[in-house]
Order: structure tokens, then sequence, then C-alpha cells
């Protein structure tokens, strides 16, 4: 607030004082006062005016620099209010009523949409517990007819199965960090059993596996939330294999700060305009239009994970030679200090 801007608001009242001083004036020449006399009513009157004014400018001024300065340093704009003390003037009580007013009424409706969320969320889970139910039967029962038509149904069964782990997954995703226990994994453990999930579609379709991973290399992470990200990464390279000599491969390098792993494909690939946007929500680009197998939302969900678990995640790609995923998991000072 500069005293400027301030005057400025002023102005009414300042134009009324100087035209009651101009009358104020006539009448006292009118009443025949002496000169001097005059001009020492003017002078005790015009003292108090501009006390008055600077003692209102630098009250409202300390204070409304105060609240510009508060709101420019808080990250969450919306608890202005929870950092500022009632100021003693009128337009300022009102001002900071008015805040709180809207403050608690933005907290009740938040409230009540995380309850909904909340609600939803437990919707979402019960649901996915219920119909685990049905696909455990209906993959039984596929296991004891083994015609060429129920191996195909137990196929698109395990893709159905895939896509309600996906909902979970994300339904989770929120609350990642308050839901998991970092501990030394095995990396090569974790990677065959992501791999064994998969194993019917290797054989059927068929693809060439490679594995290159140390059979002593470790990571330290959640098994649950890396395994979700793996068989997300690998159902990927998968869905875009579409030459005939199809190939994944697995590969591990331990660096001096992180162990890297890395799923490779010689699939489709992706163009150069996709690659920055891969890890958004619901982007499917090219690749998704032409195929119609994305939904934009399984490496969005494996970004955000990595995020949550403290892992580097990034993507290579050339059209038509194929794509590198690679996952980055640090080393604890314990594993350093262990190495």
């Amino acid at each position: 607030m500069s005293f400027k801007s301030f005057i400025h608001a002023k102005l009414v009242t300042l134009v009324v004082y100087i035209l009651l001083m101009l009358f104020t004036t006539s009448f006292f020449i009118a009443m025949h006062l002496s000169a001097y006399s005059i001009l020492f009513f003017n002078m005790i009157f015009a003292i108090a005016y501009i006390s008055l004014l600077f003692y209102e400018f630098y009250k409202k001024s300390s204070y409304y620099n105060r609240v510009l300065n508060e709101l420019a340093l808080l990250d969450q704009k919306y608890l202005l209010c929870e950092v500022l003390s009632e100021p003693d003037f009128l337009e300022g009580k009102i001002l900071y009523n008015t805040l709180s007013e809207t403050n608690k009424s933005m907290n009740d409706v938040i409230d009540y949409y995380q309850r909904l969320q909340s609600e939803y969320e437990e919707y979402i889970e019960l649901w996915i517990h219920e119909i685990k139910t049905p696909i455990a039967s209906a993959k039984l029962i596929a296991e004891n007819h083994r015609t060429p038509e129920v191996r195909s149904i137990d196929e698109e069964i395990d893709k159905i199965d895939a896509f309600i782990e996906q909902v979970l997954f994300y339904s989770r995703s929120q609350l990642a960090e308050k839901d998991y226990i970092i501990k030394a994994l095995p990396l090569s453990q974790i990677v065959n059993k992501v791999i064994r999930k998969h194993s019917k579609t290797f054989i059927t379709l068929p693809i060439t596996l490679n594995l290159d991973i140390p059979a002593d290399c470790t990571i330290y992470s959640d098994s649950k939330w890396v395994e979700f990200i793996l068989n997300q990464m690998l159902s990927n390279a998968i869905k875009y294999l579409d030459k005939p000599n199809k190939v994944i491969t697995f590969f591990a390098v331990e660096k001096k700060h992180a162990v890297e792993l890395s799923i490779q494909d010689n699939g489709i690939g992706i163009p150069k305009t996709d690659l920055l946007r891969v890890f958004d929500k619901g982007f499917t680009g090219e690749n998704g239009r032409l195929y119609g197998k994305s939904t934009g939302m399984g490496l969005y969900l494996c970004h955000k994970l990595s995020l949550k678990l403290g892992l580097d995640l990034t993507l290579t790609s050339t059209p038509h030679i194929g794509t590198t995923v690679t996952l980055s998991f640090p080393k604890s000072k314990m594993h350093l200090l262990e190495s």
C-alpha cells in the first residue's frame, strides 16, 4: 500500500476538507478577523488533519502490507487467515472476519468432498474385493477345461484381472506413502515373480525373454508397489510388440548410488513428439490412436508411484526400433556402508 494510493482513496475527503477550509476562511474574513488569526486557525486544522492522515496511513499500510507479504510467502494461499491477527481498525476487522468466514466455508466444502472421496474409494475397494471371487472361480473352471476356446477366455480373464489391479492401485495411490514397508529385496526374485504373471503370454505369442540381472543385486523398496510398477511396464512392452521376432530384455546395472533396472523391447517405439507426455494422465499419443490398446493410465501410475517411493523413472524410445523404460532404485546409506 503506497502513500499515493492512500491519498487517492482519500481524495473525496481531502476535497471536502479544502472546501471547508475555504468556507471557514471566507467566514472569518467576513467577521473581520485579523490575517494572523485566520492563518493560525488554518494551520492548526491543517496540522491536525495531516497528522490524522499519516496516523491512519501508517496503521493501515503496515497491516495491509503484512497481509500481502504473508500471502506471497504462503504456498497454500487459503491459510492466510490462520497466520494473520485481527486488526484494530474497522475496515481491517471487516476484511479479517470476511476471510475467516470464507475460510471456514471452504474447509466445510473440502471436508464434504473428502468424505465423498473416501466413501467412493471404500466402495471401489469393496467392489474389487467382491469381483475377485468370480474371477478366481472363472479361472478355476478354465483350468479344468483346457480347450483352445477356454484357453483364450482364460487369457481375457487375466487381462480383466490386470485392469482390476490397476484400478485398485490407482485408488490407493493417493495414500501410497501410508502403506509401504521398505526393506531389502532381491531384484532377480521380484523380476521373476512379475515375469511368471505373464508366462502364458510369453509362450503364446511367443516372446524371447532375455535376463541379465546379477543374482546378488539388492534393492531397497516396497515389494508390493515395485511389483505393480514392473508389471505395468512389462504389460506395456508386451502390448506394442508387432514384429515376428518379439524380444523383451530385463537388465540391471549397479552404480555407485543407485541400481538401475531396465525393460527393453523391440516393439513399435514411441514418436519423439510424444516422449515428453508419456507420463501424463490419460495421454495415449499416436500409438494409442493407431492401435486402440492404450488407456493412458499405466505409465502415469508408474510415474506417480515411483515419485511416492523416491524412485526415478525414465523412458527412451526410437520409432520402429523399440522402447527402454528404466527404474532407478537409490541405494540407502546402510546399503552403501555394507558395500
